[in-house]
């Protein structure tokens, strides 16, 4: 049975990668910072029906925590075969308003931990020639978003971060890509207000949010099925770009 990591894994898009590779088969470790609630119920449900899903607590910004977190996998089979670094957050404020703490703490969590996971995985992909890593980025990381400069450059770090390291280890038979998600209908998103979303909903070709499911199925084609793709960057946008 392979193995993935989600990060971020207790809702929104992570849930639904989480959910669908537990569907496929796979041993699904789902990674949680603050999410107690929503992972241990996630992990139970699809326990429930059979599927392989464990609910683990790290905040993946920390390099501690990264490795306490892979030690307990390890401890359970010999390493990740698939990673999805979905672990995010977001700040709507103009770049004059952005404090540096918050700076900070975007890349943190959006750049830093993307980082730490993938070293902390590579050594077990390079060992078996054999690996997959996919980066949750966002459209604004490709076009960028007025009241959102912190946000986009670390999005957009994480395209550029996937890029180099795909050239990095693909001889090594790992393959790396992202996906660009465009407004997805998810917690984070909610908060923007009916009259925002129905503007961004009108932007996009299809005239519609997209659902964490669309990008999860996108995440699983990257991951799983794409094996001569590497080093793209996928946008599941509804045709916003």
């Amino acid at each position: 049975m392979k193995t993935v990591l989600i990060t971020g894994g207790a809702k929104g898009i992570g849930r639904a990668c989480a959910v669908l590779f537990a569907e496929k088969g796979y041993r699904v470790f789902i990674d949680y910072n603050t999410s107690e609630k929503e992972a241990l119920a996630l992990a139970k449900s699809l326990s429930a029906r059979g599927l392989c899903a464990y609910a683990l607590q790290a905040d993946v910004s920390r390099a501690a925590d990264v490795e306490r977190l892979f030690s307990q996998i390890e401890e359970r089979c010999k390493g990740v075969d698939i990673l999805v670094n979905n672990a995010g957050v977001s700040l709507i404020k103009t770049l004059d308003q952005t404090e540096e703490d918050e700076w900070d703490k975007i890349f943190s969590v959006n750049v830093k931990s993307a980082y730490l996971t993938c070293k902390r995985a590579l050594p077990h992909m390079i060992s078996v020639k054999a690996g997959s890593i996919v980066n949750i980025s966002s459209m604004w990381g490709v076009a960028g978003a007025s009241c959102e400069v912190a946000y986009s450059a670390s999005k957009s770090a994480l395209v550029g971060f996937t890029k180099a390291l795909s050239k990095e280890v693909g001889l090594s038979g790992i393959r790396v890509n992202a996906v660009c998600p465009g407004v997805i209908e998810t917690d984070m998103n909610r908060s923007l207000g009916e009259e925002t979303l129905r503007e961004l909903k009108e932007c996009a070709s299809l005239n519609r949010l997209g659902s964490a499911e669309e990008v999860a199925s996108a995440v699983y084609y990257l991951a799983a099925e794409a094996s001569f793709v590497t080093g793209q960057a996928l946008g599941v946008d509804g045709g916003f770009l």
